[in-house]
């Protein structure tokens, strides 16, 4: 007897797989996993159109800074593609080690560890500093890695209300007094690009005993002198016990970082999974975040330049009368409320040849369906004027 090509198969994952409306959708309107063609600082080729890239995390834009390529490529053909191993067995050079005290010494901590992503080094910040008994303060508003490393702990979770300290006191005020506290925020939240209310934060957290921890993957190159990042802008070192962020962003690489007391970064070393059975990242990959850190403290121009693109850049969104969310960095969101509303708006805007991303509930609070946009120091005047042109045009078509 024939059998009907729709029948179900007896395989209940791989017929989730196959009915699954997110991914239906995500296939039907293809917002995201574009493969670019070409690259070159912020323009890139998608579909044999040149576009300008509006969503890219090179702050700085030494992505392309001759120096980082330089290095990568010389350190490439020292020591190959790959280390072939994790850092616990096999794969530790001393490459690593000089990244891990360049960072350490910049940051203003004892020590520091780098993993192969940032999304490693943030989750196990979390997995690895809490267990069962602790208790978590999270801004609601925190990244997936952080969730995910929190979940893995099997710490006990109490969500405040995003970037506040009020409700943070509530919050633990209200909490197991005896249990080990872990107070996490970001430096910089991604998507709104809101800078954390460090000092009220970090104040509450010591009246408490927490141990604080900032993921400041977007704050890093941003923020404090020379781009120090979050903790550094507001002058906290003596009351963040952790920074871990990414070497993807302003580093113009690929990996992460956990950076703090020479102690604690033996411990991770000790007893993170993450770290122990993970590999190790390249020569070049090292040596590229090397020649960034040296770029960004010899070269100020960047950050100056980013900060100047930033004001520019607002400017213009605010005289559309486009909702940025209180942004107060390069990274800025264009809050629509609706994914009815985001969609052809991010359409538009591919169209007229800009580049951006779309973020819907629940990747964002309800009602806070955005396109996410992030500029950089190598925007030109020209670009962000065309960047203008497009944004007047699809906000017309709301």
């Amino acid at each position: 007897m024939a059998i009907s090509l729709f029948a179900k198969n007896k395989k209940g994952i791989l017929n989730r797989c196959r009915d699954d409306y997110a991914t239906k959708m995500r296939l039907k309107y293809a917002p995201y996993y574009h493969a670019m063609e070409f690259q070159k600082d912020t323009t890139v080729r998608l579909g044999g159109r040149d576009m300008i890239m509006l969503s890219s995390n090179d702050y700085l834009g030494l992505s392309f800074h001759p120096k980082v390529i330089e290095a990568s490529t010389a350190a490439t053909r020292k020591w190959g593609t790959s280390t072939n191993g994790a850092r616990s067995s096999n794969g530790s050079r001393t490459f690593h080690v000089e990244l891990e005290e360049k960072l350490a010494a910049f940051l203003g901590t004892e020590a520091c560890h780098i993993h192969a992503a940032g999304y490693l080094s943030v989750m196990t910040s979390m997995a690895t500093f809490a267990q069962k008994g602790d208790v978590i303060l999270a801004d609601k508003n925190l990244h997936s890695c952080l969730w995910d490393g929190i979940q893995i702990s099997r710490a006990t979770v109490e969500r405040f209300s995003h970037n506040s300290p009020d409700d943070l006191r509530d919050v633990l005020a209200s909490s197991n007094s005896d249990a080990a506290k872990l107070l996490v925020v970001e430096g910089v939240y991604s998507m709104e690009g809101h800078i954390a209310r460090l000092p009220e934060l970090t104040e509450i957290g010591e009246e408490y005993g927490c141990f604080t921890v900032v993921d400041d993957a977007h704050g890093f190159g941003v923020l404090g002198r020379q781009g120090r990042g979050t903790t550094n802008h507001f002058g906290l070192h003596e009351k963040v016990d952790l920074i871990c962020g990414s070497l993807s962003k302003s580093l113009a690489s690929t990996g992460g970082y956990v950076a703090g007391a020479r102690d604690v970064i033996e411990y991770l070393r000790t007893n993170s999974k993450q770290t122990i059975f993970s590999a190790a990242i390249s020569a070049g990959q090292a040596a590229a975040a090397m020649a960034a850190l040296e770029v960004m403290q010899s070269e100020p121009q960047h950050l100056e330049r980013l900060w100047a693109n930033t004001k520019k850049y607002k400017a213009i969104l605010k005289g559309l009368g486009l909702d940025i969310w209180e942004s107060e960095t390069p990274a800025v969101p264009i809050v629509l409320g609706s994914k009815e509303r985001v969609y052809p708006f991010w359409k538009t805007l591919l169209d007229k040849g800009i580049f951006t991303v779309m973020s819907i509930a629940p990747a964002v609070p309800a009602g806070k369906d955005l396109v996410r946009t992030a500029i950089s120091a190598l925007h030109t005047d020209e670009q962000i004027e065309k960047i203008g042109e497009a944004m007047a045009y699809a906000a017309k078509k709301l």
